[in-house]
């Protein structure tokens, strides 16, 4: 029996094949409902179902109570329709992904630092608490008052992941660069901060998270430590199936500010729909493209009418991309930017 899953306030209805789960039949869709064990184990699909009934499969209570079977609520990496229509709660009027609301005062263990490139720096962080929910692209506010450390904001460079792993990637700004509050948290956190060390931190921020519905090519764009966010949305759309082209064009200035390129190899191996252009500004490398991407994005993309566009890195780098990607064609609607600038 193929059901309908109906989409609450959008209206919006997915076909869910007989034998698949709600997950699967929105992720087929391209909604991408937060997920991580997809065993029932750790509650991140959890919603409210409205209207339908459903097999839930085995679950554990830690992951969904009683008290939350009785409100309705279920597990979609298990769940099955077994009415003709189930109505969950799920996203916005116009079906874009609701937002979960930033929490304050969270705290989180420093684990592991990872020397990305000379510059940039990976913070691990594991939560004390619970685990913060969050969308592939936001980010955190990070900082320490008392110590006069400005709260800086920070990209989360991963998808969500059941221990609640955070991973923030941080450029560092000499204090002769650029006295800005940016600047002066970076060396706090490169200089100051050790391992071991408790930080506290808020989130989830931010809206560079596109339109998971949108059934387009992806062509990502990012320079330095806006490379973050654009690990963190494709990591989550190639770990959930997206089967459209997906390209990450990445900006350095030197060889060695080329990095996670054995992750992007990986990915390459592991996704035959991911392609992966490095590029290099101010020296050549065999293999490697040379040039700022907005000069040389024409070449590789001479049409992008049909792309979903995501940058991130600098203003300067990001406004020189949207101008670039709007005259190869990218329609304004479905091009997303995260531009990274000094905060007050």
């Amino acid at each position: 029996m193929t059901a309908n899953i109906k989409l609450y306030p959008s209206g919006q209805t997915v076909a869910c094949d007989s034998g698949q789960t709600v997950l699967e039949a929105l992720e087929r869709s391209g909604y991408a409902l937060p997920n991580n064990c997809r065993a029932g184990a750790c509650g991140e699909c959890k919603v409210r179902v409205r209207s339908g009934e459903f097999d839930q499969g085995f679950v554990l209570d830690m992951a969904l109570s009683q008290d939350e079977r009785a409100q309705g609520y279920g597990l979609m990496c298990m769940a099955k329709p077994l009415s003709p229509e189930l109505e969950i709660e799920w996203g916005t009027a116009d079906a874009k992904p609701k937002l979960f609301p930033p929490r304050e005062s969270q705290y989180a263990v420093l684990v592991d630092r990872i020397a990305r490139t000379p510059r940039i720096t990976e913070f691990v962080l594991r939560p004390l608490g619970e685990p913060m929910r969050f969308w592939p692209g936001q980010y955190v506010l990070l900082g320490d008052q008392s110590r006069g450390v400005p709260v800086r904001s920070y990209s989360l460079a991963n998808a969500p992941r059941p221990d609640g792993e955070l991973r923030l990637q941080v450029t560092r700004v000499d204090a002769g660069e650029a006295d800005t509050p940016a600047g002066r948290t970076s060396r706090w956190l490169h200089d100051e901060v050790q391992l071991g060390q408790q930080l506290r931190f808020s989130g989830p921020h931010g809206t560079f998270i596109g339109d998971p519905a949108v059934d387009t090519p992806v062509l990502c764009l990012a320079a330095g430590s806006g490379l973050a966010p654009i690990l963190s949305l494709a990591e989550a759309a190639l770990r959930r199936g997206y089967a459209r082209p997906v390209t990450l064009m990445f900006s350095a200035r030197e060889a060695a500010d080329l990095y996670d390129q054995g992750l992007m190899h990986y990915w390459q191996a592991r996704y035959p729909n991911f392609r992966y252009l490095p590029t290099l500004t101010r020296a050549q490398q065999e293999g490697v493209a040379q040039g700022r991407i907005p000069q040389i994005l024409g070449q590789h993309f001479p049409d992008l009418s049909q792309h979903s566009v995501f940058i991130a890195g600098t203003t300067g780098f990001v406004d020189d991309c949207v101008a670039a990607a709007r005259a190869l064609g990218a329609p304004a609607g479905q091009i997303h930017t995260e531009g990274f600038f000094a905060q007050a």
